[in-house]
This record gives C-alpha cells, sequence and structure tokens, in this order.
C-alpha cells in the first residue's frame, strides 16, 4: 500500500515537473514589454528593417541607423526630462524616437508633441542657423485604441495647411500605430503590416507562423527566443513587468483614492454653497486634474481646504 502511494506520488512530481519544463519552454518574451522593444531594437538589422517599412523604402536605403542616448537634455532647471525607449539617427542626421506603449495615457498627444519638440530644438547649437535643423520623427507604438471614433491602425501626422490639406513641411513628423486596430490578415500585405503583427504577437506560436512568411520576422523571432532563453535577460524583462503592473496597481489605487476625495470635497462643498453647485464644482476640478494625471492633487485637496481653494482658482471654477 506504501509502495503504491509513493508510486502515485512520484508520477505527480514527475508530470508537474513535466509541465514546469514546458512552460519554460514555451516562454517567450513580448515586444509589447519596452524592456524587450529595447532589446530587439539593439539588432542593427531588425533597426534598419522596421525603420524601412515605416518610411516605405526598400531596406538597403536605410543604412548607418546609430543608437542615441534616450534622455533628452533640460534646457533649465525646472525643466522636465524626456525619456526616449528608442532613439535613432540616420546617415543623413535625421532622428527617430520609437516609444511602446501598454496602457492608456490621457495626456499621450501632449507628451508626444512635447518629446518630438524637445528632440527637434535640441539638434541647433549656439552660432548654428536654421539650416542646419533635421527631420525628427515620433513614433507611437500604442498597444490600446488612442483614436476612439475610427479603425485605422496607422498613420503619418504632419504640419499641413488646414484648408488645403497641402504639407508645409516634413521636417516633424509623427507615426501612430495602434496594434489593437489590426485588421485581419490578409495576403500581400505591406511591410508595416507585418511588423505591427509581430510587435503585437502574443504567444510563441504566432511568431512562429509569421517567421515562416517572412525573412526579416524569422531573424526578429531568433532574436526574440534566443533573448527569451538569456535567463538573466529574462529576469529584467520579468522584473520590468512586475514594475509595470506595481504601477497599474499604483495608479488605479489613487484614482480610487482620487474618486474618494472627490467625494468628500463634494460633501463640504456642498455644505458652504449647496450640493448640487458645490459637487459640479469639484467634479468639473476631478475631470480637469485627471486629463492632467494630477491623481495627487485629487486626494491632496481633499484633505488642505486652502490647496483646494487654490486649484478651484487655478481652473477658475
Amino acid at each position: 500500500m506504501r509502495k503504491t502511494r509513493k508510486s502515485v506520488s512520484t508520477k505527480k512530481e514527475i508530470s508537474q515537473c513535466k509541465t514546469v519544463k514546458e512552460k519554460q519552454e514555451d516562454f517567450i518574451m513580448l515586444p509589447t514589454v519596452d524592456f524587450c522593444f529595447k532589446e530587439l531594437m539593439q539588432n542593427d538589422n531588425i533597426r534598419k528593417n522596421i525603420i524601412a517599412a515605416l518610411l516605405n523604402v526598400p531596406s538597403s536605403e536605410v543604412d548607418n541607423t546609430e543608437l542615441m542616448p534616450t534622455i533628452l537634455r533640460k534646457e533649465s532647471k525646472d525643466d522636465k526630462y524626456g525619456i526616449l525607449d528608442v532613439r535613432v539617427k540616420l546617415k543623413d542626421g535625421e532622428q527617430i524616437d520609437f516609444e511602446m506603449q501598454v496602457e492608456a495615457f490621457d495626456c499621450w498627444a501632449n507628451r508626444s508633441v512635447y518629446y518630438l519638440s524637445k528632440m527637434y530644438a535640441g539638434e541647433i547649437k549656439e552660432g548654428e542657423g536654421y539650416d542646419c535643423l533635421k527631420k525628427c520623427i515620433h513614433v507611437s507604438i500604442l498597444a490600446y485604441d488612442h483614436f476612439q471614433d475610427d479603425k485605422e491602425c496607422y498613420r503619418r501626422i504632419v504640419f499641413c495647411d488646414a484648408k488645403t490639406g497641402k504639407e508645409y513641411t516634413d521636417l516633424m513628423e509623427m507615426h501612430i500605430l495602434e496594434l489593437s486596430k489590426l485588421p485581419p490578415e490578409e495576403k500581400n500585405e505591406t511591410s508595416l503590416l507585418q511588423w505591427m503583427r509581430f510587435l503585437g504577437g502574443k504567444t510563441r506560436k504566432d511568431f512562429e507562423e509569421m517567421a515562416k512568411k517572412n525573412s526579416e520576422l524569422e531573424e526578429a523571432y531568433d532574436v526574440l527566443d534566443k533573448l527569451s532563453a538569456d535567463e538573466k535577460k529574462r529576469l529584467e524583462y520579468e522584473t520590468r513587468q512586475r514594475a509595470i503592473r506595481d504601477y497599474n496597481i499604483g495608479m488605479l489605487t489613487a484614482e480610487r483614492r482620487g474618486i474618494e476625495a472627490g467625494r468628500k470635497i463634494g460633501r463640504q462643498e456642498g455644505r458652504e454653497e449647496g450640493e448640487t453647485l458645490g459637487v459640479s464644482r469639484i467634479n468639473q476640478l476631478i475631470l480637469e486634474l485627471s486629463k492632467l494625471g494630477r491623481t495627487d492633487d485629487i486626494v491632496k485637496a481633499a484633505a488642505d481646504e486652502e490647496y483646494q481653494k487654490k486649484l478651484l482658482e487655478e481652473f477658475d471654477l
């Protein structure tokens, strides 16, 4: 009897070990995690092929893609640092920065314009003329619907005449890739669509299937496979995943605290000025602060009446 129980226990342990081993072998990093995307872009061929697809030119026309520092310099002590995921300089001096964003970000348009402007303005040095300025491109790779009212998964945005639509200059442009809007797969897809599918892949099987159809994606899958098998890289990847999860949980907690703080402020305002007027003003204040990502100010306003009044004056409420 004891021998039978021991045999069953041993079989169970062996089965569990096999399951763990299979999971380990099946593990694959996802390019939507910014750590993985940065590691992929360290490869010169992958970098070149993605840029060629983005610019809609043959990969042979893209060479000398130099990775640059991703911390943009500050103009003053009060200025904000800009941190880019991947920043590339091309042979002719053009610069491209890529940012991978998984979670919805209310001020993404503001942030993108800020980084693009800072990158463009940072090109010129004291004593140089404006003719030395080169094109700067900001690429947003988004895993969520940024534009809610259409199904376009890719768009290029430039300065143009609002009436005629004629392009004014291409020195600053933005490319927005919404991975969540990818249409059903078709034959003879553009290289850009194929790369978007690769970047949005979810399983090892997804990447294996894509690798069979395209030699560029096959090389990218090989690099991804080696990255996933590197224990040190995997640890860094999983650490980054945890940091993202912790941040999202923190933001959710702050949002809940903000809602509760808003209710508290509303009750205070209601006692002083009437329930309807107070709630209306505070709801508007919470909305404005939320748009700017100032959740800490919402919480602080609930505990500090003077600060609350200051915010109401700031937003002219």
